[in-house]
């Protein structure tokens, strides 16, 4: 028997901790998955070429790289230029600043843990 592929995550479907597929449900399931939101930070500030973006996430393997990289895609959050290799998308910047108030109130939040 082999092991059936995830498939990504999209509003509408069954998606982990949600069978309604409500679209926050099924934004959390794909920024839950492994590297996703390690891409979307490093693809921060300019685009990368595959080799650049998989030394940039710390040597993760080609093949998980390529799963996130075709979910992210297929999520509109990031797209594959021509002579310039992977970027985000309008969705993936304006995605990336609403993450943003979430780093600020994590690092009130370590704090007040010690």
């Amino acid at each position: 028997m082999t092991k059936q592929a995830k498939s990504p995550p999209r509003p509408g479907r069954r998606v982990r901790g949600s069978s309604t597929g409500r679209p926050v449900m099924a934004l959390l399931d794909l920024l839950g998955r492994r590297w996703v939101l390690r891409i979307l930070w490093e693809l921060r500030d300019e685009p990368l070429n595959f080799r650049d973006l998989q030394a940039a996430c710390g040597g993760t393997s080609p093949s998980v790289l390529n799963t996130r990289l075709a979910e992210m895609r297929d999520a509109l959050l990031v797209e594959l230029k021509p002579d310039e290799g992977y970027a985000l998308t309008k969705w993936g910047r304006e995605l990336l600043s609403h993450l943003t108030p979430l780093t600020v109130w994590s690092e009130k939040w370590a704090k007040t843990l010690g």
